[in-house]
């Protein structure tokens, strides 16, 4: 049985609401005791003065799970949606270049936490437990202004603490020094919003969404580079994987780097495409489909470094209208990052692996083709073409 997207949030609405009879006075009180996952979030609204705080769940113990992107594979949307809905935010305006402070420090210690930690929130009035879900922006929980707030039982990421007290570290260097470290992107991300990487005085706040893509940026163009002096992969590899309403196919074919990804949805019927794309010399603008672009880019660089082997990349992205309700673009580099982990078709020619492709989805090689510009991109020659 086939839902639209409208259907698909109403029925979500509707299981939230169900729970809320039960369980409602837990999110309209005007205080919350619970155990952070650990989760800080930084809003973009009103910048330079944003709304700052500790997502809290009504609730004590292992609560991990609810902000930890990296261990929801095999998570439905609902079971996603459901996890953002029962985190409840609180804030304060702060602004961006206010790093320190007992506040704000108070955040930090939470972000560097190596476990969920109790939290204890009083709010300048009673919550509201209502929510709107939307096909345009991520599912919030209830928000609440602080009055106080404590936190106790924090155990930092010794690794963290170190780069935090490393006023002499660039951002960028900061933010790889951790990803080689193994630390995961998601915790990578928090640490980079809350203002504790970089030098000294050049710290401040970043907003949560604008950290996330920061942080893909800063290790996709890395990974990138380092691809450059790799041999160049020996046939063209087609994978695939889908998840929550989405669904993607790689190709990667024997050229040196280029990449682009090209995305297609459902709005009203309609179908609109979006699509960007790089060389050598990376993108040198905001790219046309946003933190879609480096999230995805991320997920498959990846695969090439850890191979030590150079490609040529086109990423498809098919969003199906039962991805009713956006959750982040860290589905995009999760979603890549388990298609590469299957086994790739092997194909022919590149042709023939856009064919194969084109065939996971219910949208044509020549209509992808058509949106984006890997055609024009493979005939552009380069400077090591004619050596």
């Amino acid at each position: 049985m086939s839902f639209n997207s409208q259907d698909i949030r109403r029925a979500i609405l509707a299981k939230w609401n169900e729970s809320l009879s039960k369980y409602g006075n837990l999110f309209s009180s005007d205080s919350i005791s619970g155990t952070s996952p650990p989760s800080v979030f930084v809003g973009s609204y009103n910048y330079p003065k944003v709304f700052v705080g500790p997502m809290v769940p009504p609730i004590h113990g292992d609560t991990s799970l609810l902000d930890n992107p990296e261990k929801w594979k095999g998570k439905s949307l609902e079971e996603i949606v459901n996890f953002r809905l029962n985190l409840v935010r609180g804030i304060q305006k702060i602004s961006i270049d206010q790093t320190d402070g007992r506040y704000i420090e108070n955040l930090q210690e939470i972000t560097m936490s190596s476990k969920p930690t109790d939290s204890d929130l009083i709010f300048e009035k009673a919550l509201s437990s209502s929510v709107s879900l939307d096909d345009e922006s991520a599912p919030f929980g209830p928000i609440g202004q602080i009055k106080t707030a404590k936190f106790s039982g924090t155990s930092s990421v010794k690794l963290i603490e170190k780069i935090f007290y490393d006023k002499d570290l660039k951002a960028q260097d900061a933010v790889l020094n951790l990803y080689n470290s193994g630390i995961e992107i998601s915790k990578i991300q928090k640490c980079f919003s809350i203002g504790m990487l970089g030098q000294g005085q050049k710290r401040k706040l970043v907003p949560t969404r604008w950290s996330i893509t920061a942080t893909d940026d800063i290790i996709s163009k890395y990974l990138s580079d380092e691809i450059l002096d790799y041999d160049l992969i020996d046939s063209c590899r087609v994978f695939s994987y889908g998840h929550l309403g989405n669904v993607f196919s790689v190709v990667l074919f024997p050229h040196r780097w280029i990449y682009e990804m090209i995305e297609a949805w459902y709005s009203n019927g309609i179908m609109g495409f979006g699509s960007d794309h790089e060389d050598a010399r990376g993108i040198n603008h905001p790219p046309a489909i946003a933190g879609a672009y480096f999230a995805a880019k991320l997920g498959v660089v990846e695969y090439l470094a850890k191979k030590k082997i150079q490609a040529g990349v086109v990423i498809l992205r098919e969003i199906r209208p039962e991805y009713a309700i956006p959750v982040g673009v860290w589905q995009i580099r999760e979603g890549i990052r388990e298609a590469m982990k299957q086994n790739p078709t092997i194909a022919e020619n590149f042709d023939q692996a856009l064919i194969l492709a084109s065939n996971k989805m219910s949208i044509s090689k020549s209509e992808w083709l058509s949106h984006g510009s890997i055609s024009k991109l493979i005939r552009q020659k380069t400077l090591s073409d004619f050596f």
